[in-house]
């Protein structure tokens, strides 16, 4: 199995990516951490300091506005952080030789796609295979 993902991976990725294309892309997904990051820092810091609606009142409408704001920036924060590890898994995967690899059929992904969603990691067809199921 990892013989013939090298071999996709040698003959599909140099011709379909060129080394500047892929340092665009390494740097689209590294300014994007960086942002990702810079956001998780301030839903940290408003859930820490459990004022995400400043000025509530403490009436039970209010709390449960408090409430809803704390999972709000919860959930904002968690789904930053997956983002931000996709984000490092498709430069990892330019690191290794692997970018634009199905990781499930081993072909190359379209090139369009991973213009549209650099952090793919199947092709259309997988994809929508998983999606399916």
């Amino acid at each position: 199995m990892e013989a013939a993902m090298a071999a996709v991976t040698q003959t599909a990725t140099p011709s379909m990516w060129s080394e500047e294309e892929l340092a665009e892309v390494r740097g689209r997904l590294r300014n994007e951490i960086d942002e990702l990051e810079a956001d998780i820092l301030r839903h940290e810091s408003e859930i820490a300091s459990g004022d995400v609606t400043q000025g509530a009142g403490d009436d039970q409408a209010d709390a449960g506005a408090k409430t809803y704001e704390r999972e709000r920036e919860i959930a904002l924060t968690l789904n930053a952080r997956d983002l931000v590890a996709q984000n490092e898994r498709a430069i990892a995967r330019i690191d290794a030789g692997t970018y634009g690899v199905c990781e499930s059929c081993h072909k190359p992904i379209g090139k369009e796609r991973l213009q549209a969603f650099p952090r793919a990691t199947l092709c259309v067809a997988c994809k929508q295979k998983e999606e399916r199921r």
